[in-house]
């Protein structure tokens, strides 16, 4: 991963579409590699998980250019590459598997980011009605070992239509139900990259089947 990893550093630097035109090259060639990443990925998640379909790398693959319509920043381009693995590829309102290369701030994980309100209702009645189910994937000693807490925002109170006095109002406040495990550029550009994110997304295999058991059951 060195060819992309120093591609992004020097397009931090140079967040600009003339320099960006200029290494063309250099892009391709990371994004080459983000691909062949991306399809070992594929192939090695279908292994563990039955709900992921023979997927293109390249429906996965996050574009690198921003939309900066309504952004102060106005940088044409991201700097980080990501792919989320999930049946439908990267526009998937599922759980699925994210990859995310970025110098100093990689990170594998995955979940539901920001679901639409149906989907995250649905899986706040599901962790309502079964948090024991939810509760042994959570604290599970192998799953923490990767995933320490849930991402994002939380709401301040009770999720409206949802008791207060519930045991476990706690686990139905945030706003997604994703997970993230950091990766240090060591460990991105090491050759035991593909053991480590198989054992990572093995353990998130199961918290993400809770989460689409969830979300099918109610559409």
């Amino acid at each position: 991963m060195q060819t992309l990893l120093q591609f992004l550093n020097e397009l931090k630097e140079n967040n600009n579409k003339e320099w960006f035109n200029e290494n063309r090259k250099a892009y391709d060639a990371s994004k080459e590699q983000m691909l062949f990443f991306t399809e070992i990925m594929i192939q090695e998640l279908r292994k563990m998980d039955s709900e992921i379909p023979a997927l293109s790398a390249k429906d996965c693959l996050f574009r690198i250019f921003r939309d900066v319509r309504f952004s102060n920043d106005k940088s044409p381009y991201k700097t980080n590459m990501g792919s989320f693995i999930a049946p439908g590829g990267r526009k998937s309102d599922l759980a699925g598997y994210y990859v995310h290369f970025e110098p100093g701030a990689s990170f594998i994980g995955g979940g539901v980011w920001c679901p639409a309100a149906d989907v995250l209702r649905a899986i706040r009645m599901e962790i309502y009605e079964h948090p024991d189910g939810f509760k042994e994937v959570l604290y599970d000693g192998d799953f923490k070992e990767y995933f320490t807490e849930i991402m994002g925002e939380k709401l301040k109170t009770a999720p409206k239509g949802f008791d207060k006095e519930f045991e476990d109002i706690d686990l139905l406040r945030y706003k997604s139900y994703a997970f993230g495990y950091s990766l240090t550029d060591e460990q991105v550009l090491s050759a035991d990259l593909v053991e480590l994110a198989v054992s990572v997304f093995r353990q998130l295999s199961h918290m993400n089947r809770f989460l689409n058991d969830a979300i099918e059951k109610r559409r």
